[in-house]
């Protein structure tokens, strides 16, 4: 079950309570009668759900990372913060936005309700905006026809899960003036044909064994993982719509495998 839907059924259960104490049942306690366990309980931990409630639902929600996706920015077991009014204020439990403030921009790292399973959570980086025309081919990225710049940074290895070790090649790629890093597995094919979903949208997109180059529609977001021939993204399961975002990874506030890693920013 979504956990900000457990926790707005606690917040009315305990709400309520402390409402039906205070207008009804209070006054046919005798003078010196203790309140009922249930009472007392729900009355303590009222305030504390609606602080934790408020915070969780309208300014920062915390993450852990599971997968290795987006290595080498987010590395797994990373317990990140996610702002969640960056991109405008929304309806807790039913994700319907209220206020619009900011638009995703590319380069955003962002967490977004998965389209294939809207209970689960993704983290991946904005790619391509709505109206967009972006094409991965050959490893390389084009966006509206233009080849975003890829500067080689050395070599990147890793171990996996099942202790397999990886070799990669690991890029400094800029977009829109901003600047990331991406891992590239020269062992790896660019596509897996054969991953590719039947998602929304598919018509807006041309496949071959080396490129994918889709039309992004509008109020819609295409991501890709940083670790690129590790990650099933957009290249497999198509778009983001607005209404599924959750909002802009900021923060690394733990990670209890790599202290190091604690206070880092995320760009």
């Amino acid at each position: 079950m979504d956990f900000a839907l457990i926790l707005f059924i606690l917040l009315l259960v305990t709400g309520g309570t402390w409402l039906l104490d205070r207008s009804m049942l209070a006054g046919k306690r005798g003078e010196g009668v203790a309140e009922p366990w249930w009472v007392e309980y729900a009355k303590s931990f009222f305030p504390v759900i609606l602080v934790v409630f408020f915070i969780r639902s309208f300014l920062a929600e915390p993450f852990k990372i599971p997968s290795g996706s987006m290595i080498p920015t987010l590395q797994v077991g990373d317990f990140i913060l996610v702002n969640k009014f960056t991109y405008g204020i929304r309806l807790p439990v039913v994700n319907r936005k209220l206020v619009q403030i900011n638009d995703p921009q590319r380069g955003d790292v962002m967490v977004f309700r998965y389209p294939e399973n809207p209970s689960l959570d993704y983290i991946k980086r904005v790619i391509a905006l709505p109206g967009d025309t972006v094409e991965y081919h050959n490893k390389r990225l084009r966006i509206n026809g233009v080849e975003q710049p890829q500067q080689a940074d050395g070599d990147y290895n890793y171990v996996e899960a099942g202790l397999n070790f990886v070799h990669t090649e690991r890029r400094l790629e800029t977009l829109d003036g901003r600047e990331h890093t991406v891992l590239v597995n020269p062992e790896r094919p660019t596509l897996r044909l054969d991953a590719v979903a039947e998602f929304r949208g598919r018509e807006n997109c041309v496949y071959d064994d080396e490129m994918v180059r889709c039309k992004v529609p509008e109020g819609h977001y295409f991501m890709l993982g940083d670790n690129r021939d590790n990650s099933r993204d957009s290249r497999y399961w198509g778009f983001v719509p607005d209404n599924q975002i959750v909002g802009k990874a900021f923060f690394i506030w733990m990670n209890f495998s790599d202290l190091k890693r604690i206070g880092l920013p995320i760009n």
